[in-house]
């Protein structure tokens, strides 16, 4: 690949991601998006890129998280979970509308499944939930239970909002 190609391929992933930031689960049309019938020549082959450029992303999210120079400074233990959600969190808030075209084209594009539970199987890993020896559809399984405790746990949606008394009652007992 030339780095013509290389620029030409990344612009249209671009535009891409442009075109969904209103309706993330349009289908992408090839047509409406600048250079990426030529450089990919189907949606399957977009969303692959796409999907591509989601896992090093998040990759390097995971590598920032859990290779924190302060808290190895500092002799902290590293939660291996905390540190997954923290990385999966903010790599789905700084990425939301590439998060949000995967989901919604998973079940249209049967390839996009293989590449989306390798991603469930290394954050499953990468938490210390599961070890590389264990078999595949274990590891996966594991992992979809991740995945639904980061998009639906107490930190995925807004904190409700508590009166006075409920708040005095909180702090007096924490496990209230």
């Amino acid at each position: 690949m030339s780095w013509t190609d290389f620029y030409r391929r990344r612009d249209a992933l671009e535009s891409a991601l442009r075109q969904a930031g209103n309706d993330p689960g349009r289908r992408l049309s090839l047509a409406e998006i600048p250079g990426a019938a030529e450089s990919f020549g189907s949606e399957e082959d977009l969303l692959l890129a796409l999907h591509h450029k989601w896992t090093q992303l998040l990759a390097g999210y995971l590598r920032a998280e859990l290779a924190d120079p302060e808290d190895a400074a500092a002799g902290q233990v590293l939660d291996q979970v905390d540190a997954v959600t923290r990385a999966w969190q903010r790599a789905t808030s700084e990425h939301a509308t590439l998060r949000a075209v995967l989901d919604a084209n998973l079940d249209r594009h049967p390839a996009l499944l293989p590449l989306h539970e390798g991603e469930l199987r290394m954050l499953a890993i990468t938490a210390g939930l599961a070890e590389y020896g264990e078999p595949a559809d274990e590891i996966t399984k594991v992992g979809y239970t991740l995945d639904a405790l980061l998009r639906n746990g107490p930190d995925a949606r807004p904190a409700r909002r508590r009166g006075p008394v409920g708040h005095l009652l909180r702090l007096l007992a924490p496990s209230a």
